[in-house]
């Protein structure tokens, strides 16, 4: 089972590799990029949807490859992101029989001699593991409500089989000069295999859980499962169960009194200290992850009821280290100052940018963006008019086309997080702004770095001042080597495309040449002149090997 697993990874991966040297490779060495280029967004959807319906079947790891493979917009194209945004960790349940084997071999005793009243029917299956609600006697004789997240049979031996095979494919991927150019699928591989491999430490997720709620020990509006160590193992973790509204249920949170917005509110808030203050956060927010727990009745007056937050599955969390630590704290005081140079430079100091970044064009561009969407709710930037979006594409193509962004594993998990949230809080309030949410974090950072008085200023004032002694000197050398002739206007993406275009002039005109020795060959043989025929055909050959050695 588990070598028919590995073979039908790699004849899958095979098969997209093969497809994508014919038409990215061969089809353009005879002229035809134009073709290419027209037919490369539905072939890349269709080599999405073939993988996700690979992940369906086969579940396990490949269900967390396409989510993982899902979120990095930084190095795939939008076609295969968006086919496999909506994959989810939802497969059938394993028997009950079989979680009995799994919790029995792990506590070496009788299932009920570990839980009382264990619920045989899962209250929800992914591709690791699935959980049932059960309670559990403690040694004081009060009985708990909990619920328990029991790991398929065989996971690791899978994950192992798994793993092998999508290197074997990393390793094959990295010699496509257009892979290669854009990612490196050894180093991505590595990145994926060691969250995976936390992720499926049971005791690691119980571990994170602590440290999650050690940092809200002080927020009473979340609320996270206490652990029972005693009942918990590599692969059974047993949680007190905290599970409530799910944060989607529009209706019940309404039926119950909660103010949807504030919640969004708190939702964002909690994320920002998360991000700017614990540097450390819960990188999974789906909707099953997250609950809204009622703490009391609506008020008579309000009708609205106080509530907590509540988080679950802590199997996935990023931790972010110090260059991410400041650079992000700059990215939010840019934006809440609408300060695109400072961006820019944030984006430096996480290394987020290429080096051969057109930084100018970055600065424009994002000073255009805070023109345009700078305080705009959720709702008024969907209402914005397609032209606006493409008029855009046009003033920026170069970045637009060229992404000249790369990201480090827990920035890509961050920005997947960002985007559920982003989705969720959108849809507990249509009307959601998420600058006005910002602007005050914001605010209170720069309260923060300017709190230490004259020290802040005097940096300031020293760069000002610094930048205004330097003027006259750099434009003197400027004009000096104007004079001299040293400077020039130069248009190397311009000369790059005249040069690609007359290459592919020359390369069509090669490919009627060859059509027309090869339809001449076929009449004149079809007329029995095979002396005409046969040189014509040799003709053909040549000008068809010209055009594959011609790259």
């Amino acid at each position: 089972m588990l070598k028919a697993r590995y073979r039908r990874i790699l004849w899958f991966f095979t098969r997209v590799l093969v497809s994508l040297l014919f038409w990215e490779t061969i089809i353009p060495f005879i002229g035809l990029r134009r073709l290419t280029r027209r037919s490369r967004p539905e072939r890349l959807r269709k080599i999405a949807a073939s993988f996700r319906q690979l992940a369906i079947e086969m579940s396990g790891v490949m269900i967390k490859v396409g989510q993982f493979m899902s979120a990095r917009l930084d190095v795939l194209p939008h076609e295969i992101t968006d086919e496999l945004s909506g994959l989810q960790d939802e497969v059938r349940p394993e028997p009950v029989e079989v979680i009995r084997t799994v919790i029995e071999a792990e506590f070496q005793k009788p299932l009920e001699e570990v839980f009382e009243d264990f619920n045989p029917q899962p209250m929800a299956a992914a591709s690791i593991g699935q959980v049932h609600t059960a309670h559990l006697r403690m040694p004081s004789g009060e009985c708990l409500n909990v619920v328990v997240k029991v790991q398929r049979p065989d996971i690791p031996k899978i994950v192992g089989v798994d793993l092998s095979a999508l290197q074997t494919v990393a390793r094959l991927v990295q010699h496509y000069p257009a892979v290669r150019k854009h990612v490196n699928a050894p180093r991505l591989l590595e990145e994926f295999s060691r969250s995976l491999m936390e992720e499926i430490d049971y005791i690691h997720e119980g571990k994170n859980a602590e440290r999650f709620a050690q940092n809200f020990k002080d927020r009473p509006e979340v609320r996270v499962p206490t652990v029972h160590w005693s009942h918990t193992t590599t692969r059974v973790l047993t949680l007190e169960n905290v599970y409530s509204i799910k944060i989607t249920d529009n209706a019940g949170l309404d039926a119950a009194g909660v103010d949807r917005a504030a919640v969004a509110d708190t939702l964002i808030d909690i994320y920002l200290k998360q991000i700017f203050e614990d540097y450390y956060f819960h990188a999974d927010p789906h909707p099953g992850n997250l609950f809204v727990l009622p703490t009391s009745p609506p008020n008579p007056l309000t009708g609205k009821a106080s509530c907590r937050i509540v988080f679950v599955d802590f199997g996935m969390t990023g931790t972010l280290p110090p260059n991410l630590q400041t650079g992000l704290r700059e990215v939010l005081i840019a934006i809440g100052m609408k300060d695109a140079p400072r961006l820019i430079r944030a984006y430096q100091t996480m290394e987020l940018l290429l080096p051969n970044a057109d930084l100018r064009l970055l600065e424009k561009a994002t000073n255009k963006v805070f023109q345009r969407f700078w305080g705009k709710s959720t709702s008024d930037m969907m209402s914005m008019h397609h032209r606006e979006a493409l008029e855009f594409v046009e003033e920026f193509s170069d970045i637009v086309f060229e992404m000249p962004f790369q990201a480090p594993e827990n920035m890509v998990l961050l920005a997947r997080c960002l985007g559920i949230l982003s989705g969720i809080c959108s849809g507990l309030n249509p009307d959601f702004n998420v600058w006005t949410s910002i602007a005050p974090y914001a605010q209170k950072l720069v309260r923060a770095e300017t709190g230490s008085g004259w020290q802040f200023w005097l940096d300031e004032v020293i760069k000002t001042l610094t930048t205004l002694v330097s003027l006259p000197r750099k434009a003197d050398n400027f004009i000096q080597r104007v004079e001299e002739g040293e400077i020039e206007v130069r248009t190397p993406e311009l000369r790059r495309e005249l040069h690609r275009l007359e290459r592919s002039n020359r390369r069509i005109a090669l490919a009627i040449v060859f059509a027309a020795c090869l339809l001449g060959a076929t009449q004149f043989y079809l007329a029995g002149d095979l002396l005409l025929a046969g040189s014509l055909g040799g003709l053909a050959a040549l000008v068809l090997l010209w055009l594959l050695l011609s790259r």
